[in-house]
């Protein structure tokens, strides 16, 4: 499907021109905030040639398109008046949790990041070209090239400004101004004097905002709300002149009494404490870091780190923090290789090939996580314990980078000490590679024939149901339900994670007895400490997962009482957890409970035996075939 032909249908699916508020892109996905999310086929946009995945997060609706993604946008564009006179409803502008901090936060720096990532590139070159002499810093070339890569970092306050305040719907060449001032020669020139001064006898503390982030948030933010508020009481033959001369003439001295200092500080403390942490154990942080910024990316929380980091660039030249999120990038890097040579599936190889490219040479790695990583789940603990591995040595030599900059091999002069790094990436890869290589990436099933069992996955073993000499791994399988009580599908689950399929195919009740029986005969693979969730794995290497209420790890394991044990071999109708339904819907939760197949990709057929209307323990629920 050519980019104009998907960009079409792609505007169909999320309801229409009209149902979108805004629209944004990043290096792979289109961030689109829509009026009426219920609109949104999200399966025929899966579904399209040319999408590798939607994501929902941050209060946004992201289609990842892959490194195409800016051609497809301009298709939109281009057909459409999105992203030139759409109005956004005052709904989104309100933050009403953490996923509003992190959409905020990210509607701020995605439009910024070609700008901050070509000045760390340049400033990479610049480091490449000093040290092999080609380049003098006392020449002129040089310093102008410094300019140019330094600018946007040392005028940062001023982007962010313009950018968060188109995301709040505020002027963003006032909010330019109100940034602006904080740089301009006449108040630097104040700290000159001394780091006091005074407006109107009011006390001021003089800090440096070159490349701030944390103060002009808060003052754009508390702008955006006077000028609404400026809007309302001042007649509108008035507005033009006076609500920005006012929001101007307000806001430049609020943020260099309170909001300038308060900010710096806190962005200080922050970046002060992380530093501190990595100082005490260097290889703990790291490993953590490196182990779990994978995740961040994918749930979006990852954009909570940029400020910080930002921050470190202002105050030290560097940042630690971003030398160790790079190790979560090799490890994927390392995974889309080993999927590379392990497999024989043509369209599999070729995702491989192209999503190693994307990820050494752009340092791009949503073509991993999307085309491999989340496909093939087994994958997971790769990323975790190569990650982890990386950041650790990383963490241990104290791993800085000196500019912004995507992890590629064309920005490694960005990082020091350059020797321990690059070897930290080189075994990162090498390690997540191997275990591909070792463990595989699927769920595979092998059969020992000396001993007439079939080893599972995870190297559970089971005893064939065979009595020939051999073992013959059984193609098909029957689930029996679990539970009493009513059918519900599992598209009407009010949690996203299993309404959309995400975490496997299969069914959801809601049960009238509270007694969780064995579906099948297999191990119990994990018992959730909280006691709310069974994963079971068959004889026939299904990862069935039975999620007993919903947000119900919340409880921390009260109303729950386990029967059986974690690695316990199960039957079909051994009972395996009791729970007090009363209690848990008392305590304000629901114990409708999702049956799935956590790797449905690995069989032909997910079967749904029975639809709807009541159900018996241990009458057939689903059905799976190789």
């Amino acid at each position: 499907m050519d980019n104009g032909a998907l960009a079409n249908k792609i505007i169909e699916e999320v309801g229409g021109e009209s149902n979108v508020l805004s629209l944004t892109h990043c290096a792979t996905r289109l961030r689109f905030q829509l009026k009426d999310k219920k609109k949104v086929n999200k399966e025929e946009i899966k579904k399209m040639q040319g999408i590798m995945s939607v994501v929902e997060s941050g209060g946004e609706f992201q289609v990842v398109v892959g490194n195409h993604v800016d051609e497809v946008y301009k298709e939109i564009t281009a057909r459409t008046a999105i992203g030139q006179n759409g109005e956004e409803s005052a709904e989104t502008l309100k933050v009403k949790s953490l996923d509003g901090v992190f959409n905020l936060i990210s509607g701020t720096f995605t439009p910024l990041l070609p700008a901050i990532v070509g000045s760390g590139m340049l400033k990479a070159l610049l480091i490449i070209l000093t040290s092999l002499g080609w380049l003098s810093v006392n020449g002129g070339t040089y310093a102008i090239w410094s300019a140019a890569a330094n600018a946007a970092f040392y005028f940062l306050p001023v982007l962010v400004a313009v950018t968060l305040a188109i995301k709040l719907k505020a002027n963003p060449y006032v909010a330019a101004v109100i940034a602006a001032a904080l740089l301009e020669p006449n108040f630097t020139a104040l700290s000159q004097a001394g780091d006091r001064s005074d407006f109107f006898g009011i006390p001021v503390i003089l800090v440096a905002y070159s490349s701030q982030i944390f103060p002009v948030f808060i003052s754009i933010i508390v702008f955006s709300i006077l000028e609404r508020w400026l809007k309302k009481v001042i007649h509108n033959n008035l507005s033009l002149f006076l609500v920005p001369m006012l929001s101007i003439g307000i806001m430049v001295p609020i943020t260099a009494l309170a909001f300038g200092p308060f900010g710096v500080y806190v962005g200080d403390s922050i970046a002060a404490g992380i530093d501190f942490l990595m100082k005490t154990s260097g290889i703990l942080s790291g490993a953590v870091i490196g182990a779990g910024f994978t995740f961040m990316v994918v749930l979006g929380l990852h954009w909570g780190l940029l400020p910080i980091s930002m921050a470190n660039f202002a105050a030290n030249g560097y940042d630690n923090i971003l030398a160790m999120t790079a190790a979560a990038n090799m490890a994927q890097v390392g995974l889309a290789v080993g999927v590379y040579l392990k497999t024989k599936n043509r369209d599999l190889k070729q995702t491989a090939g192209s999503a190693t490219l994307s990820g050494i040479l752009a340092g791009v790695t949503e073509p991993i996580v999307y085309g491999v990583l989340l496909r093939y789940k087994r994958t997971i603990p790769y990323i975790i314990i190569a990650g982890a591995v990386g950041g650790a040595i990383n963490g241990y030599f104290g791993a800085r980078m000196h500019g912004f900059v995507l992890t590629n091999i064309f920005s490694l002069s960005a990082f020091s000490p350059i020797i321990p790094v690059v070897s930290s990436f080189i075994i990162t890869i090498i390690l997540a590679a191997v275990l591909v290589l070792i463990f595989g990436y699927e769920n595979n099933k092998s059969v020992d024939k000396s001993n007439g069992t079939v080893t599972g996955i995870e190297g559970n073993t089971f005893i064939s149901n065979n009595e020939k000499d051999h073992a013959v791994v059984k193609a098909e399988e029957q689930i029996i339900s679990p539970l009493t009580g009513d059918i519900v599908s599992l598209k009407d689950v009010p949690d996203e994670a299993f309404s959309s399929e995400a975490m496997g195919k299969g069914i959801a009740i809601q049960p009238s007895e509270g007694k969780l029986y064995s579906p099948v005969a297999g191990v119990v693979s994990r018992l959730f400490p909280t006691l709310h969730a069974v994963l079971i794995t068959t004889e026939t290497g299904a990862e069935l997962l039975i999620h007993v209420g919903l947000n119900t790890v919340k409880l921390k394991g009260q109303n729950f009482k386990a029967i059986v044990q974690e690695q316990a071999r199960v039957r079909p109708g051994d009972l395996l957890l009791e729970f007090d339904i009363n209690a848990i819907e008392a305590a304000g939760y629901s114990v409708l409970t999702p049956i799935v197949v956590t790797n449905s990709s690995d069989f032909n057929t997910v079967e749904i035996l029975k639809t709807g209307g009541n159900i018996s323990k241990g009458n057939p629920l689903l059905f799976v075939r190789n």
